[in-house]
């Protein structure tokens, strides 16, 4: 069974670890075994650990069983020679740093065997996300029950045996939600264009498609399906997919766009 580490180190705190953060301690993690650091806290976290009694930036920080890696990718080189002295052999490090890979995280900290690499997307930030995650070989189960109690924090963990899927992930899911709101940005445009008052168009385009998005998570239907089910032959949504979907449409840029995120994804990574 899933649990969360008895004591965690949580390194940035912004949107995204400010999310996992709360999530954790929603979930029982111990505040008095919980350290925080980050640089430039917000207001928000400065009252988080005020009120709940975490640890904020101590001087002295203690071993924990977990070290969480959430700050900006580009700060590990600079992080790192601090970072090495609290992943030692039997600390789970989860890293959420994208481009970073586990040869990049051993590398910079030379003393850490297990180690899982995560993709949140944006939805982790009011959890309803989904994660990526990938293990090091020497991520034991109950390690990686750890690690999985901490992802699914923030929504719905999937887990990778291929760390070279990470690039696919993160051009379906991590960068997913842009395309949605492409969608819903397009619809609303067109709504206008038909004629709709501008904030109707708005509220008509997000409304659609976050009640869409319910309806896919209370059923196990296939996708393909429930656009049938929308669909009568000859009728309004037939006209309108007929246009979306000619000369490949909608699927097929679909695909592409998949497969351009994905190469630059292994380009960022390399």
């Amino acid at each position: 069974m899933s649990r969360l580490p008895a004591s965690l180190t949580l390194v940035g705190a912004g949107k995204m670890g400010g999310a996992m953060l709360a999530g954790w301690l929603d979930g029982g993690l111990d505040p008095a075994r919980t350290t925080v650091l980050d640089p430039h806290p917000s207001p928000e976290l400065d009252a988080l650990c005020a009120a709940r009694g975490l640890a904020l930036n101590p001087a002295e920080v203690p071993a924990a069983e977990a070290l969480v890696l959430a700050m900006k990718p580009q700060g590990l080189d600079a992080a790192a020679p601090g970072l090495a002295e609290l992943a030692g052999p039997d600390t789970l490090v989860v890293s959420i740093l994208a481009g970073k890979t586990i040869a990049d995280l051993c590398t910079r900290l030379p003393r850490a065997r297990a180690v899982v690499r995560a993709m949140p997307n944006l939805p982790a930030s009011i959890g309803r996300g989904v994660t990526g995650a990938v293990a090091s070989a020497e991520v034991d189960a109950t390690r990686r029950a750890e690690a999985d109690a901490l992802l699914a924090s923030v929504g719905a963990v999937e887990w990778l045996d291929d760390e070279g899927l990470i690039d696919a992930l993160t051009a379906v899911s991590g960068s997913g939600p842009a395309y949605v709101f492409l969608l819903a940005e397009a619809m609303e445009r067109a709504g206008v264009a038909a004629g709709l008052p501008a904030a109707m168009a708005a509220r008509l385009a997000r409304a659609t498609i976050s009640g869409a998005g319910a309806l896919l998570d209370a059923t196990d239907r296939p996708v393909g399906q429930l656009r049938q089910d929308v669909t009568s032959p000859g009728g309004t949504t037939a006209a309108a997919l007929a246009v979306l979907m000619r000369a490949g449409g909608v699927p097929d840029l679909m695909r592409e766009a998949v497969a351009a995120a994905r190469t630059r994804a292994g380009e960022l990574s390399g």
